[in-house]
């Protein structure tokens, strides 16, 4: 395909993913909304849904924090990678920052400071770089890009650490549910979807809830993942931390490999009431 035509696609597919709900997500949305009983739950999620719709309508942020660019790049038996396709993705982020537009949020300068943002805020909406680009294979004869805009609160009540598995899986799901409650009651920004990986490594673990949220579905649930989502909700910590019955709107799931040892390394995300914004498109 030529670069430029992949640059288009990659702009329109990140303001895609900065300011439209997925379809599973409006219905999971909805469901939560007729089953819930307080008034101020309800008003809530009603209220979150209907910034969507206007979001969406208008092509703007479906919130203020924009988000930083993460992408996950699927690549095909015999699809073809050159370093010109990667150059035109990033040109295409940076042409999606500028017309979404995405909040200036990038500092200038060196290590130092970036650090201690001494180095000043850069005006442009690009200077927002992405993170650093997860490339996984595919069996599909394509190549596939997943763009998805993390936002700082999700960040900041997010936790990847050990979990010492005592070869009970339950032992895993109760640190996680735990860890959940934690995060989600000081997140704020509820009703989350719960992002969580398992893998050997912090960089393995990160990574598998990065690939959950590629491949999570609002209307597929495992065993796991159900069960995660029911004990979170029963915290009754609620839209915007007002109590009700959804606090958790879902729960993606992804295991890595894993290797004989007494500990897994787990990555739990809250994502926020948007989260997550992401698009696809095969370019």
């Amino acid at each position: 395909m030529d670069d430029e035509k992949i640059v288009g696609l990659v702009r329109d597919t990140l303001i895609v993913a900065g300011t439209t709900f997925k379809d599973d997500k409006k219905n999971a949305y909805k469901r939560a909304i007729h089953v819930e009983t307080s008034e101020n739950a309800k008003w809530v999620m009603q209220t979150i849904l209907e910034n969507a719709e206007v979001a969406e309508k208008n092509s703007s942020p479906l919130c203020d924090d924009s988000g930083i660019p993460h992408l996950v790049l699927e690549v095909g038996p015999k699809t073809v990678l050159t370093g010109n396709t990667l150059t035109a993705i990033k040109k295409g982020i940076e042409e999606g920052l500028r017309i979404m537009p995405g909040r200036p949020m990038g500092i200038m300068g060196g290590d130092k400071e970036r650090i201690d943002q001494s180095g000043g805020l850069d005006s442009d909406p690009a200077g927002v770089e992405p993170a650093p680009l997860l490339i996984r294979q595919t069996e599909e004869n394509v190549l596939r890009l997943h763009i998805m805009m993390f936002g700082g609160g999700p960040a900041i009540r997010a936790k990847t650490y050990r979990v010492f598995h005592k070869h009970n899986m339950q032992v895993v799901l109760d640190k996680i549910v735990e860890w959940s409650k934690e995060a989600t009651a000081q997140l704020g920004c509820t009703p989350c979807t719960l992002a969580i990986g398992i893998g050997r490594s912090h960089y393995e673990a990160t990574s598998m809830m990065i690939e959950a949220l590629v491949d999570g579905q609002y209307n597929n649930q495992s065993e796991m993942e159900e069960e995660i989502t029911r004990r979170v909700n029963e915290a009754d910590i609620g839209p915007l931390g007002l109590h009700g019955k959804t606090t958790v709107l879902a729960t993606f799931m992804k295991v890595g490999p894993q290797r004989a040892s007494g500990v897994r390394i787990v990555c739990v995300r809250p994502c926020c009431c948007f989260e997550p914004r992401i698009a696809s498109v095969e370019i």
